[in-house]
């Protein structure tokens, strides 16, 4: 199951545990060295999505200053859905480092 960036990006930030959604934007920042960055909508659907797939899971709701903070984490299947992921990226990031490793060809060396 190849993810999306960002689905990716939002399990990765779960797997050193539990994390609130504002925790998971700044994490999902972190990881893509400020590259990525999710707004509040965006991450709660992704969490429903992700979440439907049995992918995460809530793991407890509280209440801080008057507002409900829930708290997802990730389950096995998004671990081993999350594991199976980097192997296909580690596959085609090396497939890329040999390829351009290659001689490029030379301008009128047309290919059959």
């Amino acid at each position: 199951m190849a993810l999306r960036e960002q689905s990716y990006l939002v399990l990765l930030a779960l797997t050193e545990g539990p994390r609130h959604g504002y925790a998971i934007i700044t994490t999902v920042r972190d990881l893509s060295e400020g590259r990525v960055r999710i707004g509040a909508g965006t991450l709660y659907g992704a969490l429903d999505r992700l979440a439907g797939e049995e992918l995460v899971a809530v793991e407890r709701e509280e209440v801080v200053n008057g507002r409900n903070r829930r708290y997802y984490r990730l389950t096995d299947n998004g671990h081993r859905v999350l594991s199976e992921e980097t192997e296909r990226l580690a596959r085609m990031a090396e497939t890329a480092r040999a390829r351009l490793l290659m001689p490029r060809p030379q301008l009128g060396m047309g290919f059959a």
